[in-house]
């Protein structure tokens, strides 16, 4: 996809802040510290949109980015993180499950998983959870430049199994190098076309 512009829309904690659903959403969610921000800002060729931040559970707000006019990035709050403390660890859950049970925008969600590690116990209930309101998965394994080729064959072959997932229903992802960049937007574009088509 051709980006011709980004920019932030809002930040919001319940659905009365959502802005107005006028176009399709993607949304993107993953374990506190796995790239979220840095895959986003690759995939919209910009260094900034999203803050990028050295401490993980930073984000805790869901953010809207607009794409060309017409496409809204979500950007969901990093779970998984033991120093965030329990009372934002509680809201993460309500907050998430708002928006993906009353979103009708929703077209899909890329679930971001470290390549260098198994998917836990929060990852099967996202997806699970995910299945459970008829939306698409998306699933990306990140960080993949800090793998070898035969060591992210072997990882993405684990992870797949485990997810019970085909090998290559995984993107392999790279924001250091903009491995699976292509991957992903085809993946996405397939994902719009197809709840364009239904």
């Amino acid at each position: 996809m051709h980006i011709k512009s980004a920019e932030f829309v809002t930040s919001a904690v319940k659905p009365a802040q959502y802005p107005a659903p006028d176009h399709p959403e993607i949304a993107f969610a993953g374990r506190s510290n796995v790239g979220k921000s840095s895959l986003i800002n690759t995939l919209v060729n910009r260094r900034r949109l999203v803050k990028t931040s050295s401490t993980p559970g930073r984000t805790q707000l869901i953010n809207f980015f607009l794409i060309n006019g017409n496409l809204m990035m979500v950007d969901l709050p990093g779970y998984g993180y033991a120093k965030v403390p329990a009372a934002v660890k509680k809201q993460w859950g309500p907050m998430v499950e708002a928006y993906v049970s009353l979103r009708a925008t929703l077209k899909g969600v890329v679930v971001l998983l470290d390549l260098r590690r198994m998917p836990g116990v929060e990852e099967f209930h996202l997806i699970d959870w995910l299945r459970h309101y008829r939306v698409a998965v998306i699933p990306v394994l990140t960080k993949a430049d800090k793998l070898s080729k035969t060591d992210r064959i072997k990882q993405r072959r684990a992870a797949a199994q485990a997810l019970s997932m085909t090998d290559d229903a995984l993107i392999l992802f790279s924001a250091k190098t903009s491995l699976g960049k292509e991957a992903l937007w085809q993946r996405l574009e397939a994902v719009l076309n197809e709840t364009h088509a239904a």
